[in-house]
């Protein structure tokens, strides 16, 4: 089982999004039982809430579950757990780094590096810009791609 989980500060706005549309992604090519994913956060704030009104407008409008999700924060068992790890920006990434440390992880990378000559480096945060549909754009190619990119490497 390949195990993706994507990382964001609060784990309402652009983590369950990409979680969201990676679960749609990979029930449309039916590989449930091939790939699993999750979503967490580096900060504490919103434990237990659901995702952003902003994230599930989005999903709401593409037709895309997010049924169940709920804000948890990444603890240092989620990186010997997850094959990918996948942050929204270089804050996210330099917080997973720090919490790995020199222990053995899953491959830890940004989102945004799946998107080939991208003119930006980080997903910006909706929940400061409220640009919702542009990050929902981004995070729909970078999916689309990181699942391409397992699907050959795992020879799914």
């Amino acid at each position: 089982m390949v195990k993706i989980l994507f990382v964001c500060l609060g784990n309402i706005c652009r983590s369950p999004m990409a979680e969201a549309v990676m679960r749609h992604l990979i029930q449309k090519e039916g590989l449930e039982g091939k790939i699993t994913v999750d979503s967490a956060g580096t900060g504490s704030w919103h434990i237990g809430k659901p995702p952003h009104e902003g994230t599930c407008h989005i999903l709401d409008e593409n037709q895309i579950s997010y049924e169940g999700q709920k804000a948890r924060q990444l603890k240092e068992d989620d990186l010997n757990s997850f094959d990918y790890i996948i942050g929204m920006d270089n804050e996210n990434i330099g917080n997973i780094r720090r919490l790995a440390g020199y222990k053995q992880s899953g491959e830890i990378a940004r989102l945004l590096d799946y998107i080939e000559d991208y003119p930006i480096a980080d997903v910006p945060d909706p929940y400061y810009t409220g640009n919702f549909d542009e990050v929902y754009e981004m995070v729909t190619q970078s999916c689309e791609n990181l699942l391409k990119e397992i699907k050959k490497i795992h020879k799914l």
